[in-house]
């Protein structure tokens, strides 16, 4: 058995962070197909203190492990930085305003009040929606093989968190959240663009 201490520093950070995000998408995915309470919490349970925990672990690995692999991709250095960048400010902005309107707990997975104003006018899951620009951006910007090979899974993170939280939605908030999704897509849809023209239009809707 191979021991990370034996490793080379990159792969060894490397093989923690994909430790780290599968350990969370598997929990997620097991939310989503009914066989386990992972996500959301819904309280302040060892489930909460379990995901955040490694979600903030991953964070802090990922952002050493894109020090340590920088550049090794080889995309075009200049379009992809600037690419990167502009996807993963602009993802984080948006995540970050769209998490302001659904308030400190809800983002954490507690319980709280539904809210489809804001930016959950345009989408279900507004802030998945800005964190998926920002993954790809990060991965774009860092130009790393090692963190497009986690951001990746991360991307599948993404994409299976709702799966997971809307069977809790529904029992949370029964027909006000069916009605709320029959009008507002998952992430971004026709109704997306249709709300947001009528916005700038000047019409309620």
């Amino acid at each position: 058995m191979i021991e990370l201490s034996s490793l080379p520093v990159p792969t060894a950070v490397f093989a923690a962070s994909f430790a780290l995000v599968i350990a969370n998408l598997t929990g997620i995915v097991a939310s989503a197909l009914g066989v386990a309470d992972y996500w959301p919490p819904g309280e302040r349970t060892w489930q909460f203190y379990t995901h955040w925990t490694i979600s903030h672990l991953l964070n802090v690995v990922l952002a050493v492990l894109a020090y340590l692999d920088w550049n090794s991709l080889g995309l075009p250095r200049v379009p992809s930085f600037a690419a990167g960048a502009v996807l993963f400010l602009g993802g984080f902005a948006a995540a970050f305003a769209a998490g302001h309107d659904l308030g400190v707990e809800e983002t954490k997975g507690l319980s709280g009040e539904l809210r489809t104003g804001g930016w959950y006018r345009y989408s279900r899951n507004p802030q998945y929606v800005g964190y998926i620009a920002a993954t790809v951006g990060f991965a774009l910007l860092t130009n790393s093989v090692l963190v497009a090979i986690v951001c990746t899974v991360f991307l599948c993170w993404w994409l299976a968190l709702p799966f997971a939280e809307e069977p809790w939605l529904r029992e949370q908030y029964g027909e006000e959240y069916e009605r709320y999704a029959e009008r507002v897509p998952r992430f971004v849809g026709r109704q997306t663009v249709r709300v947001l023209a009528n916005s700038r239009n000047g019409v309620n809707g």
